[in-house]
């Protein structure tokens, strides 16, 4: 049974949301007008390594072992931006960032880049002075809940507690949720990753909301027996989640959108980690654009004319970087659906390189 209580109501959580937008947005004004274009390539260069705020623990996106080693989609798309920048995946520095840290660390300059499961949104482009490569992942807010809560579809939590992450969309696409249904709840709000996902474990909330792709991995690691816990059907809302950097510096942008394109274009021409180095002798005018064989390309942007070949070759294409943390071997296998190819039926899409 879930608990009967009142909860907060939708407007109380969305005015929290919107003070704390209004305190991020300030800080977007001071830090954009400094963000002068070209700087921040030549900043990363003069350092030598690339500074990359990612979550500090989200399974298949950004987590750390017991040797200090990352691992994760969003930390892939980081190794990624290294090897097109320096030729060196291994030149990247990860900045652990709680969900409130996260945008005054890449407005401050804290960081050269979001790689952490951000939502790309109006709201954050206009206000927050964020600028949002093309979506690496598709998927939306998701509810997990016990097995024995009766819980079978959104009706059935009127009156539920539920654990949320402060600041985050999940926050704000639940309080719209439960206001358009009529149904009432208390929001958990909770900052620190683990003791979010603790709260919900040990029952002092009925359910956990937040990105649903991030659910099979809370219920298969971070639960004592899995079984005991269902993630309802359906998703709630959209959340493409994408790097984000500054306003202000174009060069800066056109790079990380363009990382993110040659992967995708790399499946798309079938190139891959495995095959990279063979693919030199393509006659194909895209593949030998895209690898640097014909072309400056690169040039254009700043970097090498080998940038691309140096993302494949190191990290890989958007397939082998799904197939690592979400394919058929991992402990957590997703269906690629929306994050699939527009040749096969998803969402992903490279503007041509010409």
């Amino acid at each position: 049974m879930l608990k009967n209580t009142l909860g907060f109501t939708a407007a109380v959580v969305l005015t929290l949301s919107s003070l704390f937008s209004t305190a991020q947005a300030e800080t977007a004004a001071a830090s954009t007008s400094t963000n002068a274009n070209g700087e921040t390539l030549k900043k990363i260069k003069a350092r030598g390594e690339l500074i990359c705020g990612v979550h500090p623990s989200r399974h298949g996106f950004s987590a750390i072992d017991s040797k200090g080693q990352w691992s994760g989609l969003d930390i892939d798309y980081c190794r990624a931006l290294a090897a097109a920048i320096f030729g060196d995946a291994g030149k990247v520095r990860f900045a652990a960032l709680s969900t409130a840290q996260r945008f005054p660390a890449i407005q401050s300059g804290e960081v050269d880049v979001l790689s952490r499961n951000v939502t790309a949104a109006l709201s954050r482009e206009t206000s927050l002075g964020l600028r949002f490569a093309p979506p690496t992942f598709y998927t939306g807010t998701g509810f997990m809940v016990r097995a024995n809560a009766g819980v079978k579809k959104l009706e059935d939590m009127n009156g539920a507690t539920v654990c949320i992450t402060p600041g985050s969309s999940t926050e704000q696409n639940v309080a719209q949720l439960f206001a358009a249904h009529h149904l009432r709840y208390t929001p958990v709000v909770i900052e620190n990753n683990k003791e979010f996902v603790a709260a919900y474990l040990s029952g002092r909330c009925d359910v956990l909301a937040r990105d649903k792709v991030a659910l099979p991995g809370v219920r298969m690691f971070d639960a004592e027996k899995p079984t005991d816990h269902i993630i309802l059907p359906g998703i709630y809302s959209k959340e493409p989640l994408a790097m984000a950097v500054r306003k202000g510096d174009d060069q800066w942008y056109d790079i990380v959108k363009w990382v993110v394109y040659a992967t995708f274009n790399a499946e798309e021409l079938d190139i891959s980690q495995k095959n990279v180095d063979s693919k030199l002798t393509s006659s194909d005018a895209e593949v030998q654009a895209l690898l640097g064989v014909n072309g400056d390309y690169g040039q254009s942007l700043g970097l090498d004319n080998k940038w691309a070949y140096n993302i494949v070759k190191q990290v890989g294409n958007y397939g082998d970087i799904y197939n690592r943390h979400f394919g058929p071997e991992t402990p957590t296998p997703l269906e690629r659906d929306l994050n699939n190819l527009w040749t096969n039926g998803g969402l992903l899409y490279s503007l041509p390189m010409r």
